[in-house]
């Protein structure tokens, strides 16, 4: 049976502190059950799934899952923080982090940084690696920061230079009368907020200028680009007075470039995915334990009948480990 790699899963530390000051803390109310604050508004219900590497191997024995990269929740990134006390949370979070997966080779644990300061976040991805960070999670945005942003561009070609992969998720998703309902700023916001990040890489001219040894996952397909990739390019040949940017070629010709994991939950929106980007880009994530993802892990890869053999051994293990760096 093929080995299942699930590399959108995130954690919350049961020792997280309360930091002061407006920061996201946590509530334990009970043994099993912890609310994300922030201030005093509650954020999200969390249960031992979280925190507890037992309940988290009983969940990966029952999907079979063989590896499991654990990621930060972006709540905690505090990118619109003072950059001291960015770093200061990160380091915390990431120590904490490591604590509470040591022992547990099944756990592949990803870092946090401090990306409104690229130079802190540059040392904050040497020092994880040192300590035994198998990768990083940033978030998408800075503030007005798009991933073309010159210091984001630093960190990340750092990142290349190191042989770290980098977790893209979408996080700080505008709000307003017409989004803080049904969920809306998840279900729409968050597919259009890496949508626009995959252009500002390509438009913004990243991918011309950092390597492609750059190893770069995206969240949840990589959001509503792959549908609309048409889109793009229909408008770079035809606007490319406003549309094209500092990209040399079409949108097209980059999606090579980058990963997206499968957290689309249906076989005709995963073969939308693989046919666009390619059988060799996409990979497995569940974005456990939340309830938006996916359990059993790889049920949409198991399910989507046009896959060969080979390809679901690609999405199902053979695409992360490269994506990982272990393969």
């Amino acid at each position: 049976m093929t080995d299942l790699v699930d590399i959108h899963t995130h954690l919350v530390p049961h020792g997280w502190p309360d930091l002061g000051a407006g920061w996201p803390w946590l509530r334990i109310d009970s043994e099993r059950d912890a609310m994300i604050m922030v201030g005093q508004t509650e954020f999200r219900p969390v249960g031992p799934q979280a925190w507890d590497p037992a309940t988290r191997l009983a969940d990966m024995d029952d999907d079979g899952v063989s590896l499991q990269v654990v990621s930060p929740t972006p709540v905690f990134f505090g990118y619109d923080r003072p950059a001291a006390e960015a770093v200061k949370a990160a380091r915390v979070l990431n120590d904490v982090t490591l604590e509470t997966l040591a022992g547990h080779d099944r756990f592949l644990p990803f870092c946090q940084v401090p990306l409104q300061d690229p130079d802190a976040a540059c040392e904050e991805v040497d020092r994880c690696l040192a300590a035994g960070h198998a990768g990083v999670e940033i978030g998408n945005h800075v503030g007005e920061k798009d991933l073309d942003d010159a210091g984001i561009v630093t960190f990340l070609q750092h990142c290349a230079a190191v042989g770290a992969p980098v977790f893209v998720h979408p996080w700080d998703m505008p709000g307003g009368a017409r989004l803080d309902r049904w969920m809306a700023r998840w279900l729409t916001g968050m597919p259009a907020e890496t949508h626009l990040s995959v252009l500002a890489l390509i438009l913004g001219g990243v991918f011309d200028r950092v390597p492609d040894t750059l190893r770069l996952c995206f969240a949840h397909g990589a959001g509503s680009f792959p549908f609309w990739l048409g889109r793009a390019d229909n408008a770079w040949h035809r606007r490319g007075d406003l549309v094209r940017g500092r990209s040399e070629r079409p949108p097209s010709e980059y999606t090579h470039r980058f990963f997206a994991d499968s957290v689309v939950f249906d076989p005709a929106a995963l073969r939308l995915l693989v046919d666009t980007l390619g059988e060799d880009q996409v990979l497995v994530g569940s974005d456990y334990p939340y309830p938006l993802g996916e359990r059993p892990v790889g049920r949409v890869v198991h399910d989507a009948g046009f896959l060969t053999g080979e390809q679901r051994e690609k999405l199902l293990s053979g695409n992360a480990l490269r994506f990982l760096g272990r393969a």
